[in-house]
């Protein structure tokens, strides 16, 4: 399990390899778009993505972004 924290797709994150389960934040400015996160959930293959921070981002965008990539299942869960 991976909790990336406050951070953007950042090189370091492609170094992580055999993660079932990333937390990633997604809400600007001071994380990643939903484009972003999809870039670095594809970078490190989780079975499972966690997205986090969102607040008024469109978070689905995340969702059809990853639609193609059987292996990531996105779990969205609405935090109150």
């Amino acid at each position: 399990m991976q909790a990336a924290g406050d951070t953007e797709n950042i090189p370091e994150m492609k170094q992580f390899k055999g993660i079932d389960i990333v937390f990633l934040p997604v809400n600007l400015p001071y994380t990643m778009t939903p484009e972003i996160a999809a870039d670095a959930a594809r970078a490190v293959r989780p079975k499972i993505l966690y997205p986090y921070h969102f607040g008024d981002t469109e978070i689905s965008r995340l969702t059809e972004l990853l639609k193609n990539d059987k292996d990531i299942e996105v779990r969205v869960r609405d935090m109150q």
